[in-house]
């Protein structure tokens, strides 16, 4: 493919969905590690209460009135399972699923009784999101990377999920003491006087704000495979965190460049007409590569072990 076909049709929609498995990986191996590694699932249900709620109080459907009402949703969903968790003492799964089911209820219940119920919400939008439509219109070629021009037309999902990616990384680094200290010793760390709950509740927020800024480009689909899938390889490679940090990363760009092109060329190599979801493929290789580790990686017989 030559630069005139791939940065207008594929260079924008590869680039979102690598940035979008990276912000998702990164907090991942963190509550992969906590045992919270379904809080990406559990906001994917959460999110269509902040979505009706947007709907009734802006009375149009568009994207940023949209997106606010389910990232507000999404911070009530990690409020209330950290608060559930934490008066009940119960664990984790139990919290996320009595708050997603009670949440995902509560929106399908607003939205019958609202009169909204002929709202078009496209269920396919929301798990396989809107990859490779994601596209820039005004490129010509790889000069339009210099083009002031054609730069200000970029889809605005690749500028929201490059600021999204900036913010968890900033967070991770700032934060990468505490959030390693309360991890692995929650006791210890409590004893140095780091507030552990609220790092936890930082953390599931920070996850929260990264499923919700990759929702709507995306799709669930991939949010919920990117918070688990690189972690966990990552883990079967090392017990060392700054290395599983690397490794997850690396899976998670690969996952994403090797599903996208899959997706689009994978079906014409083997005489198909059609090609296949970008976000499905991309979730499908990240399970490859998990099993891929689960069976050939370095630590799968040490997977008690503990992380450094």
């Amino acid at each position: 493919m030559s630069g005139e076909e791939f940065v207008p049709l594929s260079l924008t929609p590869l680039l979102i969905g690598m940035f979008a498995a990276v912000a998702c990986a990164l907090p991942g191996n963190f509550l992969v590690l906590r045992r919270q590694a379904l809080i990406g699932d559990a906001i994917s249900h959460v999110v269509l209460p902040g979505i009706v709620v947007a709907f009734l109080i802006t009375g149009m459907v568009s994207t940023w009135p949209m997106m606010l009402g389910a990232a507000g949703a999404a911070v009530l969903a990690v409020v209330l399972i950290e608060a559930i968790r934490k008066l009940g003492r119960i664990e984790p799964g139990a919290a996320m699923g009595v708050t997603f089911t009670s949440m995902f209820a509560a929106g399908v219940l607003l939205l019958e009784q609202s009169n909204t119920s002929n709202v078009h919400l496209d269920v396919e939008h929301a798990l396989y999101g809107n990859l490779e439509s994601l596209i820039w219109l005004d490129a010509i070629g790889w000069q339009s990377l210099f083009d002031p021009i054609a730069l200000a037309a970029l889809p605005h999902e690749l500028v929201r999920m490059s600021v999204t990616l900036v913010v968890v990384s900033v967070f991770i680094w700032v934060f990468w003491r505490p959030l390693k200290l309360s991890t692995f010793d929650e006791g210890f760390a409590r004893t140095l006087g780091i507030p552990t709950d609220l790092v936890g509740l930082a953390l599931v927020i920070i996850a929260a704000i990264a499923a919700v800024a990759a929702f709507d480009a995306v799709g669930s689909i991939i949010v919920i495979a990117m918070f688990i899938c690189p972690p966990a390889a990552a883990r079967l490679m090392t017990n060392r965190l700054e290395t599983q940090i690397m490794w997850s990363v690396i899976f998670a760009l690969l996952s994403a460049i090797l599903g996208f092109f899959i997706a689009g060329y994978g079906p014409l190599w083997i005489g198909a007409e059609n090609a296949v979801s970008a976000a499905g493929m991309i979730a499908t290789v990240s399970g490859l590569i998990l099993a891929a580790t689960a069976i050939w990686g370095p630590c799968r017989k040490r997977g008690g072990a503990p992380v450094s």
